[in-house]
Order: C-alpha cells, then structure tokens, then sequence
C-alpha cells in the first residue's frame, strides 16, 4: 500500500530543535514534489515548505525561512524537514504530501497533491 509516514514531532522548548520525517512507503520519492504543511487550532492550513524532484530548490513560507530546511534522501526514501530555533507559534499539527512530476510553484494553494500523510504534532512551550 502506497502511502506517507510522517514522525519526529514532539514537545520542545523555544529555541529548540526537531527534526520530521516524511517516509515513502510502497512507492519511491523519485519524481515527486514533497510539501510540508501545518495547521495550528483555530488557524487555516499554512504551507511551510516545498521540495520538487527536478531542481532540488527548496521554497519555504517566510514565516519559517532561516529556522527550517527540507531536504529529500533518495537512499532512504524520505524527505526531512529539520526544524531549529522553534517559536511558540510553530505549535501545529504538521503534514507532508506528495505531487508526482509538480514544480512547487505555487505549492500553498495547489489542490493536486497525490498522498498525503497522517500528521504528526509539534508543540513548543516551555
């Protein structure tokens, strides 16, 4: 079965560091856009950050820019998204989906993401 595993969320203190993962289970990463999306309570889903097959260049939302880095590793069929330097308002439920052959142009309002994984929780508080 095809499908996105996400993990590594977690509860850190500001200022500190998480690392999620977004696993491709039953199908490879090659040719697919892989996006992080965040939905905090009582808050619309944000786009964080997007990593396409063929450039490799990430976008980020600027919200995130400077404190967050995607990246894709083929070897382990997973694309991170390293997380430092955390802020209160980073607390959201965290997403990853997946577009076959997308260019993350415009990945905060495209609808046509293929997968999409369970989420995994990110809180930070001291």
């Amino acid at each position: 079965q095809e499908r996105l595993v996400e993990s590594g969320g977690g509860l850190v203190q500001p200022g500190g560091s998480l690392r999620l993962s977004c696993a491709f289970s039953g199908f490879t990463l090659d040719n697919y856009a892989v996006v992080w999306f965040r939905q905090a309570p009582g808050k619309e889903r944000e786009g964080v950050s997007c990593i396409s097959a063929f450039d490799g260049v990430p976008r980020y939302a600027d919200s995130v820019k400077g404190r967050f880095t995607i990246s894709r590793d083929s070897a382990k069929n997973t694309v991170y998204l390293q997380m430092i330097s955390l802020k209160p308002e980073d607390t959201a439920d965290y997403y990853c989906g997946a577009a076959w052959g997308y260019r993350c142009s415009d990945y905060e309002e495209y609808v046509g993401y293929d997968y999409w994984g369970q989420g995994t929780q990110v809180a930070v508080s001291s």
